[in-house]
């Protein structure tokens, strides 16, 4: 697959939001959005660096994905952007070594379009998974919608939301259950603060993706199933608080109770 079929419509692709709404680029405490490219298809990735410099965003390009773990490392960008094919180490492996070290956020590109595929990615800890080939218009929106909710919570006012022995810090994007620290990665976070911030009211599938990606869950997207299911396990005992309604999606219970991993009729 080439750069054009993989970015294809780059010629004259041009946004559709006027000024004055949300298109506008989210900005980092630095200044400008800076992104991390991690993909060995060279003219890909100049077409891409081009596109998101007309919208404001200043792009990194890494071809090597050893250097491209040590700069996903450093702090020094907003938003990694990962192929999955890469040479050497691929783009789970490498995402599996950043999750251990870092919880920036990770959309993963890749011509891989088969289910197992986008589940095995979240599971390594990728905040989106967008399938080449892809528009570029399709991608900025991604990348905004993740932003956003990060830029949300950095500049929201210090809080705590508590429920039972579970405390969620927005300010710190952190989770704390009975003491300890609970490492969730960013959409973790984000799938949970929803769920408690409604404690007690059943949150559809489809409602959830709209909150977090800004776009309508489709008849097989079953990313919110797997992050509700990492979440439970890393609560471990206090999982069982988030409760499946079955056919509708899921809710938060003030009290524990029963299996987690149980269903409850509506």
């Amino acid at each position: 697959m080439n750069a054009q079929e993989s970015f294809p419509l780059l010629q004259g692709a041009q946004t559709m939001i006027m000024p004055g709404d949300d298109a506008a680029p989210v900005k980092s405490a630095a200044g400008s959005v800076s992104i991390l490219l991690i993909d060995d298809d060279v003219e890909l990735c100049g077409l891409m660096q081009k596109f998101f410099a007309r919208h404001g965003m200043s792009v990194e390009i890494v071809h090597n994905s050893h250097r491209g773990l040590a700069r996903a490392l450093t702090g020094a960008h907003d938003l990694v952007l990962l192929d999955v094919m890469m040479p050497n180490l691929d783009g789970f492996e490498l995402l599996g070594q950043v999750r251990h070290r870092s919880q920036i956020p990770v959309i993963m590109l890749t011509a891989r379009t088969a289910q197992a595929d986008r589940i095995l990615g979240l599971n390594a800890g990728a905040d989106d998974y967008l399938p080449k080939p892809f528009g570029p218009e399709e991608l900025l929106a991604r990348i905004r919608a993740v932003l956003r909710r990060m830029d949300n919570t950095r500049h929201s006012e210090v809080e705590s939301l508590v429920v039972g022995p579970i405390r969620l810090i927005p300010g710190a994007r952190e989770v704390h259950c009975e003491g300890r620290v609970v490492g969730l990665t960013s959409i973790e976070f984000d799938v949970l603060e929803q769920l408690v911030r409604l404690a007690g009211r059943v949150l559809s599938r489809d409602a959830l993706t709209t909150a977090l990606h800004q776009r309508r869950a489709t008849p097989f997207d079953r990313s919110i199933d797997v992050h509700i299911s990492h979440i439970r396990k890393k609560l471990k005992r206090h999982g069982d608080r988030i409760r499946t309604v079955r056919g509708i999606g899921y809710l938060f219970c003030s009290e524990a109770e029963g299996d987690g991993e149980g269903e409850v009729e509506r």
